[in-house]
């Protein structure tokens, strides 16, 4: 399973204090005490090492589809502010947190917008902070719309491109830290076709699909 690298800066200090407690469980009257820090530092750089897993996925080959950009489960799909489908993922701490481009398009803009940092799951944390990601997908279709909002723990957001660049579908192209969610805002010529409690896969579950035939 490969690792995301942005793990080391979490595992590492869970492990060398793993690998300290194991050298104080070995020193006289202070096993136990070494034992129990040793069980901790070990079983947090494992948790470390298993959330920031980024499993091989294929790319998706049907282009009249919108695939999710994100690992998790449906929040919520509403109409919000100017009336665009916005489609809202809860990323559990158990979930795989790198997100992935919903449709092949180039990047029109990548804005970070601060906020406030509610539980990802509750419907609050939409004002949370996040970067907002603009992609064009080309043959005159309106712009998707990518977030990546951040939780109430880590509050760590990474965006990886930059204005001009061009994103295959099923694309990495950031990761978000310890709990989060993911929204797309759908254009008028795109529909969401996944529904509040779905199970969603980020570069792998249809979300949406193009509705003017090209």
């Amino acid at each position: 399973m490969k690792i995301a690298p942005q793990a080391w800066r979490f595992a590492v200090p869970a492990l060398l204090l793993g690998a300290a407690g194991l050298w104080l469980a070995g020193r006289p009257g202070a096993a136990p005490a070494g034992a129990a820090l040793a069980a901790l530092g070990f079983l947090a750089g494992g948790f470390v090492l298993y959330f920031f897993r980024d499993p091989e996925r294929p790319a998706p080959s049907d282009a009249g589809k919108l695939h999710s950009p994100g690992d998790g489960t449906v929040l919520s799909v509403a109409r919000e502010e100017g009336d665009a489908v916005v489609l809202r993922i809860f990323l559990s701490v158990f979930n795989v947190h790198v997100q992935r481009a919903p449709c092949a398009g180039t990047v029109v803009k990548v804005e970070t917008i601060p906020g406030s940092f509610a539980a990802a799951m509750k419907d609050e944390a939409r004002a949370n902070s996040r970067v907002v990601l603009t992609l064009d997908p080309g043959a005159g279709r309106g712009p998707v719309v990518v977030e990546q909002i951040a939780g109430l723990i880590a509050r760590v957001i990474e965006c990886w491109p930059k204005s001009g660049d061009r994103l295959a579908a099923g694309q990495r192209y950031g990761i978000i830290y310890f709990g989060s969610q993911a929204a797309v805002r759908f254009p008028p010529q795109a529909r969401c076709t996944v529904k509040p409690g779905d199970k969603v896969t980020a570069g792998v579950t249809e979300i949406g699909e193009w509705t003017d035939k090209r």
